[in-house]
């Protein structure tokens, strides 16, 4: 049992929770709770923290014995830990009591097109790992064919997106670009059709046709999309508002954007 916060897997373990850098150098994230450690595909896994509390409910029981099989099986870590230091090293106010130490995946741009039934969502500077988090969880339930975003969107592997996903990152197909421009270029090029969600646009977003290949752009939550990356789009579209609302959250809006797609392509039947 792991009874010092000074052990060294618990140094990484702190340092992949707490430095996006690192996650990036070791390619490795960490995931917390029994609902994100049971979904993690088993090919992932690096290792296995359990509180020692959490290993002597006799519920966590079935979930216990998973991983100690596959870890004598693929080799990865298991290991106990005591009460007080799993607490410490933990991102949350309340420790369920296990984490999970994950490869990061690679997907590339070509495993995010999916012919006439793309539908990709493009973030372009979002901020709040809540907000990302949200809309992977959301685009999974709309059936996005992946995420794309840029580099200076908030970390996907931040422990507060990666709770905020609910298990759909472990889902959901991403690619993080290093020239966004260049990379909607080429999605235009094979024919996917790209919305701006824009305060300008004069189409309201229920009013044009999803059938087809379709991406929709999602700018900064407080700044919106630029108007390099606006420009590229193919249309502007608008969510009509009432009220003085001037703007809604971007989960919000990817979300109606997301679902759109879903309920066209359902009645459609594509």
């Amino acid at each position: 049992m792991i009874t010092s916060t000074s052990n060294q897997q618990m140094k990484q373990l702190s340092a992949l929770l707490k430095k996006s850098k690192e996650r990036k150098e070791k390619k490795m994230f960490v995931a917390e709770g029994t609902k994100m450690a049971a979904e993690v595909p088993k090919e992932w896994l690096r290792a296995v923290y359990a509180s020692e509390s959490y290993m002597h409910h006799a519920e966590n029981k079935a979930l216990i014995d998973v991983f100690q099989g596959e870890a004598a099986r693929s080799g990865f870590i298991f290991e106990e830990v005591s009460d007080s230091v799993f607490k410490s090293v933990s991102d949350t106010q309340t420790p369920q009591g296990i984490m999970v130490a994950a490869s990061i995946p690679e997907y590339s741009l070509e495993q995010l097109v999916n012919g006439e039934k793309t539908h990709l969502l493009i973030l372009e500077s979002i901020q709040d790992p809540g907000n990302l988090g949200t809309m992977v969880r959301t685009g999974e339930g709309a059936g996005v064919t992946g995420i794309i975003m840029n580099k200076t969107t908030v970390d996907l592997f931040n422990p507060k997106t990666i709770r905020s996903t609910m298990g759909s990152i472990y889902r959901v197909p991403f690619y993080v670009t290093e020239d966004l421009p260049q990379t909607l270029k080429m999605l235009k090029k094979q024919g996917i059709s790209l919305y701006a969600a824009h305060l300008k646009g004069k189409t309201s977003y229920d009013e044009e046709n999803y059938s087809k290949a379709c991406g929709f752009l999602i700018g900064n939550e407080g700044n919106g999309l630029s108007d390099e990356i606006a420009d590229i789009a193919d249309t502007y579209i608008r969510i009509p508002m009432e009220g003085h609302v001037e703007s809604l959250n971007a989960a919000i809006s990817a979300t109606l954007l997301m679902y759109e797609v879903n309920r066209q392509r359902r009645h459609s039947g594509v």
